[in-house]
């Protein structure tokens, strides 16, 4: 499954791949990462229909990926399950309106985002047998 991360920190983006690694959980594919540093490419890859899930960085500059995901939600035909990293608990509300599928705090725990991440690609294997 292709996963998506969405930063324009390098060290983020590395910290998030190595958090999901190669197969975030045993009963899950194998995990190719596609790396974006800007909200075009982030956009472009989820218009392509080959991304199955995306993680994005609500701190990037200087498009946040709260934005960013709501505008995917809006506008991207089928859109992936997407995972969402915020600074604060208190943006919860905010990673809620950006209609983000999970939600994981900075400082990353790579537990907790390889646990959501699995569950994410769950769900969308789950959706891709439906259709």
């Amino acid at each position: 499954m292709r996963v998506l991360v969405y930063s324009d920190d390098a060290g983020t983006r590395e910290k998030v791949r190595l958090a999901i690694g190669r197969r975030p959980a045993t009963d899950v594919p194998l995990v190719e990462i596609v790396e974006c540093a800007t909200q075009p490419a982030v956009i472009k890859h989820l218009d392509s229909g080959d991304i199955d899930v995306a993680v994005l960085d609500g701190e990037a500059q200087p498009a946040g990926g709260m934005g960013v995901c709501r505008q995917a939600k809006d506008e991207v035909y089928n859109c992936p399950p997407i995972l969402v990293l915020i600074a604060r608990r208190d943006d919860r509300w905010l990673a809620n309106w950006s209609r983000a599928d999970a939600v994981v705090t900075h400082p990353i725990d790579p537990v907790a985002l390889a646990e959501a991440v699995a569950d994410l690609m769950r769900r969308r294997l789950s959706l891709t047998r439906a259709h």
